[in-house]
This record gives structure tokens, C-alpha cells and sequence, in this order.
């Protein structure tokens, strides 16, 4: 199975991020914009938070607060949980899923950001996976 290293090493990202500062509606924006579900909450070079569209819908909308008024330090979660480039696509995905993400922060071993994943990017490589094994299985087969 593939590291995280080389799944983001073929196709190389620039996270998306905003500030703590920045307004909900800002952040929004910028989603709305790179047809993503979350950005990074950078405070300078430091991860500060993650702010997603579920973060928007639990504690902007369902607390009856403004997205003009409300910065994204206020409702963006904080305790972000976050892998390194060497975890496996399997242990990222099974990581997601217990814990209900969709969205994982990569950083280096000096807390550097290198990417974001998605659950969809680890779907997608897993089947990918699932299909070069297939492959392989019926060539043995047939050879």
C-alpha cells in the first residue's frame, strides 16, 4: 500500500488556508470558490485549526450567529488530528473513519503543513489498489 508521501508526490497541493482572524463568511468564500469542504486555520507557519462546512452548519447556522461577525478562531475545531507522509493510505483511512473525518492535515516532522487529504483521496487509491491486485490475479490466472 502506498505512503502518504507517494500519493501526495504525484499530485502535489497547496493547502488552502485562512487566518484566525478571517470572517466565516471569508472562509466560505474561499470553499465556495476551490470547490472544497474545509480549509486550514493558519496562525502564520502554525496549524491553528481546521474550519469545515460541518463546523459552519453545527456552530454558526444551528447557534444563530453571523457569518459577517463571527471570526473562524471562534468555531473552527482546534484539536486538529493530523498524519505524517509516512503513515499508509490504509492507516490514514482507518483513522478517518474512527474518528469521523473527512478531511487530514499532512505535516512534516517540524509541524510544516505538505498537504491536505481528503476521505475521497483515500478511496480513490484504494480502489486504484484493489484494481492493479485484480489485474494481477487474472493475469497470474490466465498465465
Amino acid at each position: 500500500m502506498k505512503t502518504i508521501k507517494q500519493l501526495i508526490g504525484t499530485s502535489p497541493r497547496t493547502p488552502v488556508s485562512v487566518a484566525p482572524v478571517d470572517t466565516v463568511l471569508a472562509a466560505l468564500k474561499i470553499m465556495a470558490e476551490k470547490g472544497i469542504g474545509a480549509v486550514l486555520v493558519m496562525d502564520g507557519d502554525r496549524l491553528a485549526g481546521i474550519f469545515s462546512e460541518r463546523d459552519y452548519a453545527r456552530k454558526v447556522i444551528l447557534c444563530g450567529k453571523n457569518s459577517t461577525d463571527t471570526k473562524v478562531s471562534e468555531i473552527m475545531t482546534d484539536k486538529v488530528f493530523y498524519v505524517s507522509s509516512e503513515h499508509t493510505v490504509d492507516q490514514v483511512m482507518a483513522l478517518m473513519t474512527d474518528k469521523h473525518i473527512r478531511h487530514m492535515p499532512v505535516l512534516d516532522a517540524q509541524q510544516r503543513v505538505l498537504a491536505v487529504v481528503s476521505l475521497g483521496d483515500m478511496v480513490k487509491e484504494t480502489i486504484a489498489e484493489q484494481a492493479f491486485k485484480i489485474e494481477q490475479l487474472e493475469r497470474y490466472i490466465a498465465g
